[in-house]
């Protein structure tokens, strides 16, 4: 597994909604929401981490939540500031590292979807979220996230290539997914159209991993965080053997003395 030119989302941010224009954040803003609100969460201040171009951000901005945006890519920021703008959402943007995102106080949810988890490669690295996401909650707050599964990564995608063609370019997809090491690694090769009609080649190398619900579970309790529920995605189900992305429910229950 190696490493490409460019780091995951600078080029493929400017492209993204466009290519990931099949995600279907309506449903996932409905479902969240419902977590929320069945939570008693109806307001006040929730953190999106890993928030992208801020699409999932707006949606809970416009049901009346006090949104802060947190992600690591620049230019994915940009793009949800420039959306914004002449808007009033009132949303606050902040370019953070999720295992590192450090807010002004605390806050009643921290929610993250769209399988940003999958990003950390390390159980400290996921743990070292959880411990930062405890700290901020308010007490009882309520954390929801979703993980793609070790089925999604190797039934659906496995070792294939994806091609895409829209007019404003061109995506080839290669994955791989690693059985062993449980990860999943998609080098994307982009033929971006400029104003001038002309394309350019960006190459960028996205690396995820899988993890088991067991692991999660205790990695959350480690960092001070109680499960209340995991679910098949967008159902109130137990995860089946061929779930392809499932939620984690937690609350704040105690505050840990140290973070990794």
């Amino acid at each position: 597994m190696m490493q490409k030119e460019e780091a995951a989302y600078t080029s493929f941010a400017d492209v993204y909604d466009v290519f990931m224009s099949d995600i279907p954040y309506g449903q996932w803003h409905r479902y969240v929401r419902e977590l929320l609100r069945e939570r008693g969460i109806c307001d006040g201040l929730v953190c999106e981490l890993g928030c992208g171009t801020g699409i999932f951000t707006r949606m809970l901005a416009a049901d009346g939540y006090d949104m802060i945006g947190a992600d690591i890519s620049a230019r994915m920021l940009e793009i949800a500031v420039e959306k914004s703008a002449g808007s009033d959402d009132g949303i606050l943007y902040l370019l953070q590292d999720m295992r590192e995102f450090e807010l002004y106080g605390t806050v009643r949810a921290v929610v993250c979807v769209c399988d940003s988890m999958n990003y950390m490669l390390r159980e400290e690295d996921l743990k070292k979220v959880f411990s930062l996401v405890n700290n901020y909650l308010d007490p009882r707050g309520v954390f929801l996230f979703d993980l793609k599964t070790a089925y999604y990564f190797r039934e659906k995608v496995g070792d294939c290539v994806i091609t895409e063609h829209r007019e404003e370019g061109s995506l080839i997809w290669e994955n791989s997914y690693y059985e062993e090491e449980k990860i999943n690694q998609y080098d994307l090769t982009l033929f971006i159209r400029e104003e001038n009609g002309m394309y350019s080649k960006h190459q960028e190398t996205h690396l995820q991993r899988a993890y088991d619900a067991k692991t999660v579970t205790k990695l959350l309790e480690e960092a001070g965080l109680a499960v209340e529920a995991v679910y098949d995605a967008c159902t109130k189900e137990a995860p089946r053997p061929d779930s392809e992305r499932i939620y984690f429910v937690a609350r704040e229950c105690r505050k840990c003395r140290t973070i990794l």
